[in-house]
């Protein structure tokens, strides 16, 4: 028999279908009036005043005025902010908080401006995640989401603005403590245990009450792939302790937040069953399925597994027997752009629908030349949202309600379809997250590919590689890359050397063009080399990264590493090394003719 309330969640649902059917039918409108509201509201900002941009609203005039900039290139405006310059710089909004970037490109760290009203559409964009999917899984309203949500400590600038992450921020907002009931934002976690700085604690008690309402958990998640696998071995390494308070009804004394414990105790009451149901799952060999096992209700997992998180797909299908592993939005620190239409898709096909009213996008063509590295099309003009072309990849640059215009964010994405007039885009990479020693150039996608290539050869073995990183090393001459690789070796056969050293020729062989010509012609790269780290390796270099000030929320594992005391900590782990035993293939073509 449906009820008020189911009526009311069915209207609401059809709302925010309704809206994306609007907003991507009318997108050329709407992002015409987006540019408009942004450099209206902005007119008198010092930064458009600096560019010659004087009250003018129409995009031909702002984009013949105003460059396509990185973040280098407005940091002293940025600085001035920081230190407590309260004049009008970039928005005529005061800046409310700084949100920081995850640092994965360039390894450094950014303060993206932010705004108080910029939360309000950030809500809107949350807002369409659930109706879309209970399009593809109904009746989610009836169970809860196992969400693993972390925060770090905010910093606050000499200026007295805030600084923290995205999600920090967002989760410490009103718009999330203070949400008003909606079973599409029932989670298992309470606030207090979300909001407990200690990440080991945070863990811990999300863990435990998720436990504890197992049978009410229709759908698991985390931000990224890694940080689920990692709650998986939180799980693995800890599950006697689980067993323990869910018996006795009483929750571990490492758990010293005093409004955690509370929060927790509302939650756990003493369930021998439960407690002997978990013990009896966790004893046994294998983890194979243990996502099914232990919350047997599970219809999804929520995790982005896209870009460098796909490698960690074979993992996750193996903790959950193959459950549908979803990505419902596309998001950066500078702006939440996107929605996932289709979340039932396979990983390898997800694409997301750029939502119009979430800022004005611009899109710089770039191209693979010969399947030689990234590279862009400097001298091209930049293409608005609804010109793009099908099957073309671009470098997205936005500029956004907060204060960023004509900012290469770095992302590189390819067009693979349109919902009607708004493009969709499949993630191809960060743009420069790249392993160089003379003229080649390797992205990151490329790298993966080639290990997924190599990976086969441990296959027979009952081996795969669980996680990876890579380091240009240029102490030796000439210089050559390195892989450390932690293994996840499941079989009991002793993989011989040989096998890696066919491991090395064949991502050499994957490589671009210009890496082999390098090789085998110029001789200007040495053989590529494999360093197989013991196990808990890649656990210890996020631990280091956090104790550095990282997010646990958007912690992702470098595929590039640069910094002495990270290579430092992996070499502390290596157990063997092993080098390609020969040069890899390589045919001339007309670039290297014209570069011989």
């Amino acid at each position: 028999m449906s009820t008020s309330l189911d009526y009311d969640l069915s209207q609401k649902n059809k709302k925010a279908l309704d809206i994306i059917e609007h907003i991507t039918t009318h997108a050329y409108e709407i992002q015409k009036k987006v540019l408009a509201e942004i450099l209206s509201h902005n007119a008198n900002v010092e930064y458009l005043q600096r560019h010659g941009l004087n009250g003018q609203i129409d995009s031909e005039t702002f984009k013949k005025l105003l460059p396509v900039i990185t973040y280098e290139d407005i940091q002293n405006d940025i600085n001035r902010i920081v230190n407590g310059d309260t004049s009008s710089i970039l928005t005529a909004n005061p800046v409310s908080h700084f949100l920081l970037s995850s640092g994965t490109s360039g390894g450094k760290t950014k303060l993206i401006p932010t705004t108080e009203e910029d939360f309000g559409r950030r809500s809107l964009l949350y807002s369409l995640l659930m109706p879309i999917m209970n399009q593809f899984v109904p009746d989610l309203d009836k169970g809860k989401g196992m969400y693993l949500m972390f925060i770090r400590n905010e910093s606050e600038t000499p200026g007295g603005i805030k600084a923290s992450t995205s999600l920090t921020t967002y989760y410490k907002s009103s718009y999330f403590i203070n949400r008003p009931y909606n079973p599409y934002t029932n989670f298992t976690s309470p606030n207090e245990t979300i909001l407990c700085v200690d990440s080991y604690q945070s863990m811990y008690s999300q863990l435990l009450c998720g436990l504890c309402q197992n049978k009410e958990v229709f759908r698991i998640g985390a931000v990224f792939a890694s940080g689920l696998i990692r709650a998986i071995g939180f799980i693995e390494k800890n599950w006697s302790l689980f067993c323990d308070d869910i018996r006795t009804g009483t929750i571990n004394p490492l758990i010293t937040d005093i409004s955690v414990r509370e929060a927790v105790m509302k939650i756990l009451k003493s369930d021998k069953n439960l407690a002997d149901f978990i013990h009896s799952e966790c004893s046994k060999g294998s983890w194979q399925g243990i996502i099914n096992r232990l919350w047997p209700n599970t219809k999804y997992v929520d995790v982005i597994v896209t870009g460098s998180m796909s490698q960690y797909i074979p993992t996750l299908d193996y903790y959950s027997n193959g459950l549908p592993l979803v990505c419902t939005m596309y998001a950066a620190s500078e702006c939440l752009f996107g929605v996932n239409l289709n979340p039932l898709c396979k990983p390898c096909h997800v694409s997301y629908t750029l939502i119009p009213t979430m800022c004005y996008y611009e899109f710089l063509p770039v191209n693979r030349s010969n399947n030689d590295s990234l590279n862009e099309k400097e001298k091209q003009e930049l293409v608005d949202l609804v010109d793009v072309k099908l099957d073309q990849e671009y470098e997205l640059v936005v500029t956004t309600y907060a204060g960023l215009y004509r900012y290469k964010v770095g992302d590189v994405l390819k067009v693979t379809g349109f919902k009607n007039k708004a493009p969709q885009f499949e993630f191809v990479c960060r743009k420069n997250v790249v392993l160089s020693i003379d003229l080649d150039k390797t992205d990151e996608v490329e790298l993966q590919n080639a290990i997924k290539n190599a990976a086969t050869h441990l296959a027979p073995y009952d081996a795969d590689v669980a996680e990876y990183t890579s380091y240009a090393d240029t102490r030796s001459i000439p210089g050559h890359y390195v892989l450390y690789w932690e293994l996840n070796l499941k079989g009991s056969t002793t993989i011989p050397d040989c096998v890696y050293e066919d491991c090395c020729l064949t991502i050499e062989d994957s490589l671009n063009s210009t890496y082999r010509q390098g090789r085998v012609l110029e001789k200007s790269i040495g053989a590529l080399e494999i360093k197989i780290v013991e196990q808990g390796t890649f656990d210890k270099l996020m631990d280091y990264a956090i104790s550095c000030g990282a997010s646990i929320n958007q912690y992702k594992t470098p595929r590039c590493v640069k910094s002495a005391p990270v290579v430092e900590l992996l070499e502390s782990g290596v157990m063997a090394e092993y080098f390609s035993p020969k040069c890899p293939q390589w045919v001339p073509g007309p670039k290297e003719w014209i570069n011989s």
